[in-house]
């Protein structure tokens, strides 16, 4: 992937550098302070402090490289979540045609999804069940699970504004032909994900990192 011109700044809270990769960044988090920072061109404004959260056990990170769709793609950040049953991470990546997706990492399961307007109606959280249908992008999916989840922590830089708090609501649904479908209600209006699961080998990873055991 050809290296993105990057544009730097000073962090407002140490002074350290902080550089962008994707150019549609509107938050980052300082690689140095923690400082949660949000974005006004290349003036930034400190929102809060990022509290030490475990580290990945994954072989991803910011600067790995992969391929979806025909594209190639860098990891530019990271938002991670816990519930029940463990941890997992979605990284945020920046396609070569400038736009943004994000590969859910959980558990060595791997899902490459974008956010879409929906051009139907998105699931009800108090009445949706497992097994109920619906229909966006001319493929019909269903309500696979329901999970209730923790924000954790976050790095590097998203192409919004984040500020979850408490326990945060996804609806999963995928069908039989491996296309995966969220809705994320930790805003006040739901945000709809289509996308599909992959295979580790079908991204095309590069610039993993390495740690005993992997």
């Amino acid at each position: 992937m050809t290296a993105p011109s990057t544009r730097s700044t000073a962090c407002p809270n140490c002074g350290a550098t902080v550089r962008f990769l994707w150019a549609q960044a509107v938050q980052t988090t300082c690689a140095y302070c923690k400082s949660v920072l949000v974005r006004h061109d290349l003036d930034l404004t400190v929102v809060g402090k990022q509290a030490s959260f475990p580290e990945t056990g994954s072989p991803i990170q910011i600067g790995t490289e992969g391929k979806w769709r025909g594209q190639r793609f860098l990891v530019v950040g990271r938002l991670t979540y816990a519930w029940d049953r463990g941890r997992w991470n979605e990284w945020h990546c920046r396609l070569t045609n400038g736009a943004s997706a994000w590969l859910s990492d959980a558990q060595l399961e791997y899902a490459m999804t974008e956010q879409v307007t929906p051009d139907g109606d998105l699931p009800d959280p108090k009445r949706a069940s497992v097994g109920d249908s619906f229909f966006w992008g001319n493929h019909a999916y269903e309500i696979a699970t329901k999970t209730a989840a923790t924000y954790l922590g976050t790095e590097g830089e998203l192409p919004f504004a984040f500020d979850a708090s408490g326990r945060n609501l996804f609806i999963d649904l995928q069908n039989d032909s491996g296309k995966l479908a969220t809705v994320d209600f930790s805003e006040e209006t739901p945000v709809l994900y289509l996308g599909e699961y992959c295979d580790f080998e079908s991204l095309e990873l590069t610039q993993l990192r390495t740690f005993e055991g992997w």
